[in-house]
C-alpha cells in the first residue's frame, strides 16, 4: 500500500511541533490494521488505500492544531478519525455512484483462472460463495449497524470503545448490534444454521 500522499503531507514539516519523522514511524506502525479496517468498511482495495492516506493525512493536520499528549490512546483515536473518513465515503452519494462490483460471471471467471495454492477447488468455491453472501449481507446493513459490526468482529473493540469511537452511548451500540445481527443471521442462515454471529 502506498501512502504518497500521507508521505507527501508529512514532507512539509509542521510548525505547530508534530515530528514529521515521529508521525511517520506511528503511521508505519498503524498503516496495516487502518487499511484493513477502512477495506472492511468498504470493500474495495482501491476505496480502502484511499481512506487509509486520508485518514493519516486528517490525523497528521489534527495534530498539528493540539497537544498529542492530549490524546488519552492514540489508536482508538485514530480509529475513530479512519472510522469517520469511512462513515464520509459511505453517505457520500458521488462515491456510491462511482462504486463498482464485479459481475457474477466476471467473479466466476477470476474464480476458475486463479490456480489452486492449498484448499482444492470446491473449498475454494464455498469459501467464496460464503464471503460473497457476507458482503451482500453487510451491504444490507444501515451503514451504522454496519460500522458497529466491523468493529466489534474485525477490529475486536468492546462496546464501550465502539461507543466512544462513534459517539454513541452502549446501549445505542447495542441496539445497533442486535439488529446487524438479526439482519446477518436472516440473510446467511441457510449457511450457518444455529450458529452464532455473536461474541
Amino acid at each position: 500500500m502506498v501512502m504518497k500522499a500521507a508521505v507527501a503531507e508529512l514532507a512539509k514539516g509542521s510548525e505547530a511541533g508534530v515530528d514529521p519523522a515521529d508521525f511517520a514511524v506511528w503511521m508505519a506502525e498503524e498503516q496495516r490494521r487502518i487499511y484493513l479496517l477502512c477495506l472492511r468498511m468498504l470493500r474495495s482495495s482501491d476505496d480502502a488505500d484511499s481512506a487509509t492516506q486520508d485518514a493519516f493525512i486528517k490525523a497528521y493536520r489534527a495534530l498539528e492544531r493540539r497537544e498529542k499528549d492530549a490524546i488519552e490512546s492514540r489508536a482508538k483515536w485514530l480509529t475513530r478519525v479512519a472510522v469517520n473518513t469511512c462513515l464520509d465515503r459511505l453517505r457520500s452519494k458521488r462515491w456510491l455512484f462511482w462504486q463498482k462490483r464485479a459481475s457474477r460471471e466476471d467473479e466466476q471467471a477470476i474464480l476458475r483462472l486463479t490456480p489452486a495454492s492449498g484448499p482444492n477447488q470446491e473449498d475454494a468455491l464455498i469459501a467464496h460463495e460464503i464471503t460473497r453472501r457476507l458482503s451482500v449481507a453487510l451491504d444490507k446493513l444501515s451503514v451504522r449497524q454496519r460500522s458497529v459490526f466491523v468493529l466489534r468482529h474485525d477490529e475486536d473493540r468492546s462496546l464501550e470503545e465502539i461507543g466512544e469511537i462513534l459517539g454513541l452511548d452502549v446501549g445505542t451500540v447495542k441496539a445497533h448490534m442486535a439488529r446487524a445481527v438479526r439482519k446477518l443471521r436472516e440473510e446467511l442462515r441457510d449457511l450457518y444454521g444455529r450458529q452464532t454471529l455473536e461474541r
